[in-house]
This record gives structure tokens, C-alpha cells and sequence, in this order.
């Protein structure tokens, strides 16, 4: 028989998770507690005689249990697979005359349990995937809130047409995307993916089916996009779309993150390049891609601007790195590890099926599939700070430090938003900070997890140090909902959490959409 050594006094214990782990270590917020299910039988029983569809039982239940950051784990009572806006708007009235928490899923990609249901319903958007019309004329699209990016894309192409600007991970849903903002490559020229929103179709949290846009029903507009899902639930969106192109890449690499910001800021003040990004191995391999939708673009680029960037070309940059590292031979391992994941994952970005005559054919799949097979794991805890131009060098290299401290590999990913000029009441109590004029900027701070085991503590710990970074400096973040929601009056202060709080109570009156997101 195993026996378990005794435990000194004032040790820690053999569960890395137990009460007793990391003394000291805040718990902004854990998981909620569990709706108690009172009134479930009567609901239930109302939504059948409405024709509304409810799957209850464990294996319908538990494929629901968590979302892509493996953190937060949660049980739904029942499930809705969303099938048109009219059995949305019965499900939400029939759940406001019951008191029925409802929890709004699309791809699942939250990674603070937004997208988890600690009792009540799960209501799964995927069920409304279908694209209803384009207007190739126009530049619009008009589609179901629950279709996946790189479905919308495929019939997009269909008719030589691209989406604007989208998440990087292409298996997010549109209806999510516009929920949370949606960030791109191209974001710090074109915005994020909730800027290209025309008009949506949207089931306020009592039930009523409403169009709403910058003209009509503007009030509502304004606070579903970018509203976490408080406001109501998306069910059409027609959006702005544009001719379908390639993209040429070019990669500067730097050894200095404050130096590759101020060259990404440079580009993105002067619209010098369609596309602009920053992405690291740790803070020693900083690697800035620039891209062009045209010959023309990409041209004016190196007449203009290309001479004034401070990065070397791979060769010149791995000669840099060979010197750098043959004066610290204790750091060897790392520089093994910075070998190892450059050969993994940039011929993902020159794959041959997806490159002809030295152009990008697809980006989608090439982005999607790169951060999908490199990034993903069980568990994905991704912090981040959005902070105005003039303050983001010092987030980000504030929020390194703190990298290097819990982690031994991490990946920084840096990128621009252009703001919208009337920005202000769309982007009120969201990701883009409240200081920001012209471009805010957004880094995400992702441990590389490959295979190792963090007690959530450890997790939680990472990520107080980053947020507590953007209380200090005033910033804001993309993903401050769910178990990081105990941040959200530091951030915005008590009048305007407050005042969103009352606005949330007039409109969904038993606080029953997405009830452990925001409030």
C-alpha cells in the first residue's frame, strides 16, 4: 500500500489546489455558485407547451461543462440549440416568468468561464449559422449571429468578397466576436470586428425582437456591441465587407519590445501598411509583421517607410541572436527553445497550399490554424492589458516582467485599434479604455503551457499581477468578465459600473442573461 508521507506543520499540503496553497494569493473571483434550480419543473414545462426544444441529462449537459481556458467548470440544467430569433424570444420571456438564469454560448473560445452555465440554461448559438444574403454592390452581409468566422468566410469567397476585420481564431462566432469587440491584424487600420457591424437583429433580455443600428434603436446598438452580452442576445448581424485580395508579409525582428512598439505605432499613425502586428517568443525574439493588400501599398511602404524600421531581416537578426547568446552560454536552453519553436510554427505562415507567387492566399485558415495548433491546450489563460497609445510600451513591458516571473515560455501578442471617431458610447465600459483618442492599443500575455501542470492558483496569481497592472495605469481589458470580474470596479470606477449596473436592471429585470459575466 502507498503511504503519504505526514505533512510538517506550516507546509503545504499534497493538493496544489487545496485551501491551504499559495497563502496570500487574492481570489478576485472563482467559480459562482450554482443556480438552486427552484421553479426548473414549471419552466420546463412551459417551454415544451411553447415548442421549445430543452435537452437535460448529463451527456447533453457536460459537453458544456467548460470553455477553451479549462479553468472554469459549470453544468447547465438543460440546453437550447438556438434554431431563429422567435424561439430566443420565447425561451428569454418564458425564463424572465420563472427567474431562469440563461447563458448565451457561441464558439466557447472565453477563457474566464463567460461562456459557462452554473445552472439554468445553456442557450448555443451554433444552431443559427447560416449566411442570409450578400450584397456584393453594397459591400454588406447579412448572417446568423451563430456562424463561425471561417464558415462566413468560405461563402464569402465564393463571391471574391473577404470579411473586414475578425478574430484571429476563426472557429469564434460572429454573434460573440460582436459582443466582445473582435481583434485583427488589420484592426489598427480598419477597427475591430464590432466597428463593422451596419445593423443587428437582437432579443433584449425580456424578450422583444428589435433591428437596431447607429439610426435606429441606436440606444440598444450601443450597448449590445461590445456589451458582454448583457444587453441581449445577437441573433442577425449585416456587416461590412469588402473585395477579396492576398496579402504579401514582410518580418522585422527585434530584441527590444519598446523599440518594435514604437516602429508598430509609426505604421499604424502614418496608415503605412494594411496589416500590422506584433508577435514574441518571450521577449527575445520580437517579431513585427507588416502586410499589404497591394503592390501599390506594399511599394509606397518601402519607398517611404520600410528604411525608417529598426528590425534586422531573419538573417540578420539570427546573427545578432548567435552573438548575443555565445556571451551567455548559461542561457543556452533558451536559445535551443527559441530555435525550436521557430522552426514549429513560422512555416505554418508559408505553408505552399496556401502561397502563390509570395502571397497569402488565405489568410483565415493560415492565422486560425497557427494559433489553434501552437497556442491551444487544456488550458489557455491569456490576460491582457488595453491601454491608450502614450502609456502601452510601459504595459507591456510591465506585463513581460510578470511573465518571466510565472513562466518559463510565453508568447506576447501586440496589435493597434483604430477607434471609430464618434467611439465614446459604443465603446463605453469595454475593452477599448476610456483615455484612448485616435488608436488604443491591446497586448495578450499567454504562458505557453506545453504540457505542464498549474494549480489554478498559480493561474490566478498571473493573472492578478497583469490586471493589477491596468488598474494602476488606468487601462482596460479585453477579457474582464466572468472569474476576473472582481476587477471591474477597480477599472471603471463605481458611478459608471453603477450606472450600467441600473441600465442592466431596466432592461432584463430578473437578472437573467449572462448573470455571472459582468454583474
Amino acid at each position: 500500500m502507498l503511504k503519504i508521507p505526514p505533512v510538517e506543520p506550516g507546509t503545504v499540503g499534497p493538493c496544489p489546489v487545496a485551501p491551504d496553497a499559495l497563502q496570500g494569493i487574492k481570489r478576485q473571483q472563482t467559480n459562482p455558485a450554482r443556480w438552486n434550480g427552484e421553479g426548473w419543473p414549471a419552466f420546463v414545462a412551459a417551454l415544451g407547451a411553447g415548442g421549445v426544444d430543452l435537452a437535460e441529462g448529463a451527456v447533453a449537459c457536460g459537453v458544456y461543462a467548460t470553455d477553451a481556458g479549462g479553468t472554469a467548470y459549470g453544468l447547465p440544467h438543460g440546453v437550447v440549440i438556438a434554431r431563429n430569433a422567435g424561439q430566443v424570444s420565447f425561451l428569454l420571456k418564458t425564463a424572465q416568468a420563472h427567474r431562469v438564469p440563461v447563458t448565451v454560448r457561441g464558439g466557447g473560445l472565453t477563457t474566464e468561464g463567460e461562456s459557462v452555465a452554473f445552472g439554468g440554461v445553456l442557450l448555443d448559438m451554433t444552431g443559427m449559422s447560416r449566411v442570409l444574403g450578400i450584397d456584393a454592390a453594397a459591400l454588406t452581409v447579412r448572417a446568423e449571429a451563430g456562424i463561425f468566422w471561417h464558415s462566413l468566410a468560405e461563402e464569402l469567397r465564393r463571391e471574391n468578397l473577404d470579411y473586414l476585420s475578425a478574430p484571429l481564431n476563426m472557429t469564434s462566432s460572429v454573434g460573440g466576436t460582436l459582443g466582445v469587440g473582435g481583434i485583427d491584424v488589420n484592426s489598427a487600420r480598419l477597427g475591430c470586428s464590432a466597428d463593422q457591424a451596419i445593423s443587428l437583429q437582437v432579443v433584449t433580455p425580456t424578450g422583444e425582437i428589435v433591428e437596431c443600428s447607429d439610426s435606429e434603436n441606436a440606444e440598444l446598438f450601443q450597448r449590445v456591441i461590445l456589451g458582454y452580452g448583457q444587453f441581449g442576445v445577437i441573433t442577425e448581424a449585416t456587416l461590412r465587407v469588402r473585395p477579396y485580395t492576398p496579402l504579401s508579409m514582410h518580418y522585422y525582428y527585434y530584441s527590444s519590445l519598446s523599440t518594435a512598439i514604437e516602429d508598430l505605432q509609426l505604421i499604424d499613425r502614418n496608415d503605412a501598411s494594411d496589416y500590422s502586428g506584433i508577435l514574441t517568443i518571450m521577449d527575445c525574439a520580437v517579431n513585427l509583421l507588416v502586410a499589404f493588400d497591394s503592390d501599390e501599398r506594399e511599394a509606397a511602404f518601402k519607398a517611404n517607410w520600410e528604411k525608417r524600421l529598426r528590425g534586422h531581416g531573419e538573417f540578420g537578426f539570427a546573427l545578432c541572436m548567435a552573438g548575443h547568446y555565445a556571451l551567455r552560454p548559461w542561457k543556452f536552453r533558451e536559445a535551443l527553445y527559441l530555435l525550436r519553436r521557430k522552426r514549429e510554427v513560422f512555416p505554418e505562415f508559408r505553408r505552399a497550399e496556401y502561397m502563390r507567387d509570395k502571397k497569402m492566399h488565405d489568410r483565415t485558415v493560415v492565422f486560425s490554424r497557427a494559433v489553434w495548433k501552437h497556442w491551444g491546450s487544456k488550458q489557455m489563460v491569456i490576460p491582457d492589458l488595453a491601454t491608450p497609445a502614450d502609456t502601452f510600451i510601459e504595459a507591456v513591458e510591465r506585463g513581460n516582467a510578470v511573465c518571466r516571473k510565472y513562466f518559463p515560455h510565453y508568447t506576447l501578442y501586440c496589435v493597434g485599434i483604430k477607434l471609430r471617431p464618434d467611439h465614446q458610447p459604443h465603446y463605453e465600459m469595454s475593452c477599448v479604455p476610456p483615455g484612448a483618442e485616435g488608436w488604443a492599443y491591446g497586448c495578450e500575455f499567454e504562458p505557453m503551457i506545453e504540457g505542464e501542470v498549474y494549480s489554478r492558483d498559480h493561474f490566478q496569481a498571473f493573472k492578478n499581477a497583469i490586471y493589477d497592472i491596468g488598474v494602476d495605469l488606468g487601462a482596460s481589458y479585453y477579457r474582464f468578465g466572468g472569474m476576473m470580474k472582481g476587477y471591474i470596479r477597480r477599472v471603471f470606477g463605481d458611478a459608471l459600473v453603477d450606472r450600467h449596473l441600473a441600465m442592466k436592471r431596466r432592461a432584463d429585470p430578473a437578472m437573467i442573461l449572462n448573470r455571472d459575466v459582468i454583474f
